[in-house]
């Protein structure tokens, strides 16, 4: 087996990526789909980058229909499922507009070859995906390394980080009480967050809590989970939840606090 590392900036912090395949050429190839992958989920979901899925839902007029990708269609599925589990405190829509995710209308199904998916915005809205993008994107680049046919590797983003294959990895992650302990993985993803932690993205201002702010359950936050989307976006309902409503929402996906 061969392997290779690359080390990047994108989605706003350091990108670690590696792979192991049959050849050395294979694995550099996976790594340079797994950057463009990366790049392609910024492109589409950046909320002020013209043209992306987010861009021209929060400019469009309320009533209207707004077409958009298949995986925004998946996220907003994904961030309406956790809304529900969490009682409405999971909400990806920033408070400087006043619609909140209930006012979003999803069309039933993710797209036919006929027809694309949608939404429909019944109030004004402000949606940053900040919470849960960066998961996504490295889940989106991990499959990008398994269709070259990268057999093991991992994909760190700033702290988040996705394993796959034979892949291994021991981090020290921090305990609540400032401690750091080791922790291995292996075809796993494990997200972390903070409430007081520096340079936040602009999405995760009041972290989806609308109204309630000062609020948070936790000021840090470890989950374990199979996909890296999930992992980071269960940090935030753990950050902000009742302790109930977090493990409920743990239980759902399959997942466990690490921190």
């Amino acid at each position: 087996m061969h392997s290779a590392r690359r080390l990047r900036i994108g989605l706003g912090t350091f990108v670690a990526i590696e792979a192991r395949a049959a050849c050395g050429s294979c694995a550099l190839h996976g790594i340079e789909a797994a950057f463009a992958a990366i790049s392609a989920v910024e492109a589409q979901l950046h909320p002020d980058r013209s043209g992306s899925d987010l861009q021209r839902i929060n400019a469009t007029a309320p009533g209207e229909r707004v077409r958009i990708g298949i995986a925004t269609h998946g996220l907003l599925a994904l961030a309406r499922r956790l809304h529900d589990l969490t009682l409405g405190i999971f909400d990806p829509c920033l408070p400087e507009r006043p619609g909140r995710l209930s006012d979003v209308q999803l069309s039933e199904t993710a797209g036919t070859a006929g027809e694309a998916p949608w939404v429909v915005c019944h109030a004004p809205v402000a949606l940053d995906f900040g919470g849960f993008a960066k998961g996504h994107a490295i889940d989106c680049a991990v499959e990008a390394l398994i269709a070259a046919g990268c057999s093991a590797g991992l994909v760190n983003a700033g702290g988040d980080v996705r394993l796959f294959g034979a892949q291994r990895e021991t981090l020290l992650l921090r305990g609540t009480e400032g401690d750091y302990r080791p922790v291995t993985l292996a075809n796993t993803a494990l997200a972390v967050s903070a409430t007081r932690g520096r340079g936040r993205p602009r999405g995760h201002r009041g972290y989806y809590a609308r109204g309630r702010r000062g609020t948070a359950h936790r000021h840090f936050a470890a989950v374990l989970a199979p996909t890296a989307v999930i992992a980071d976006a269960l940090t935030k309902c753990l950050l902000l939840c009742p302790e109930a409503l977090a493990r409920r929402a743990l239980r759902e996906f399959a997942a466990r606090s690490a921190g």
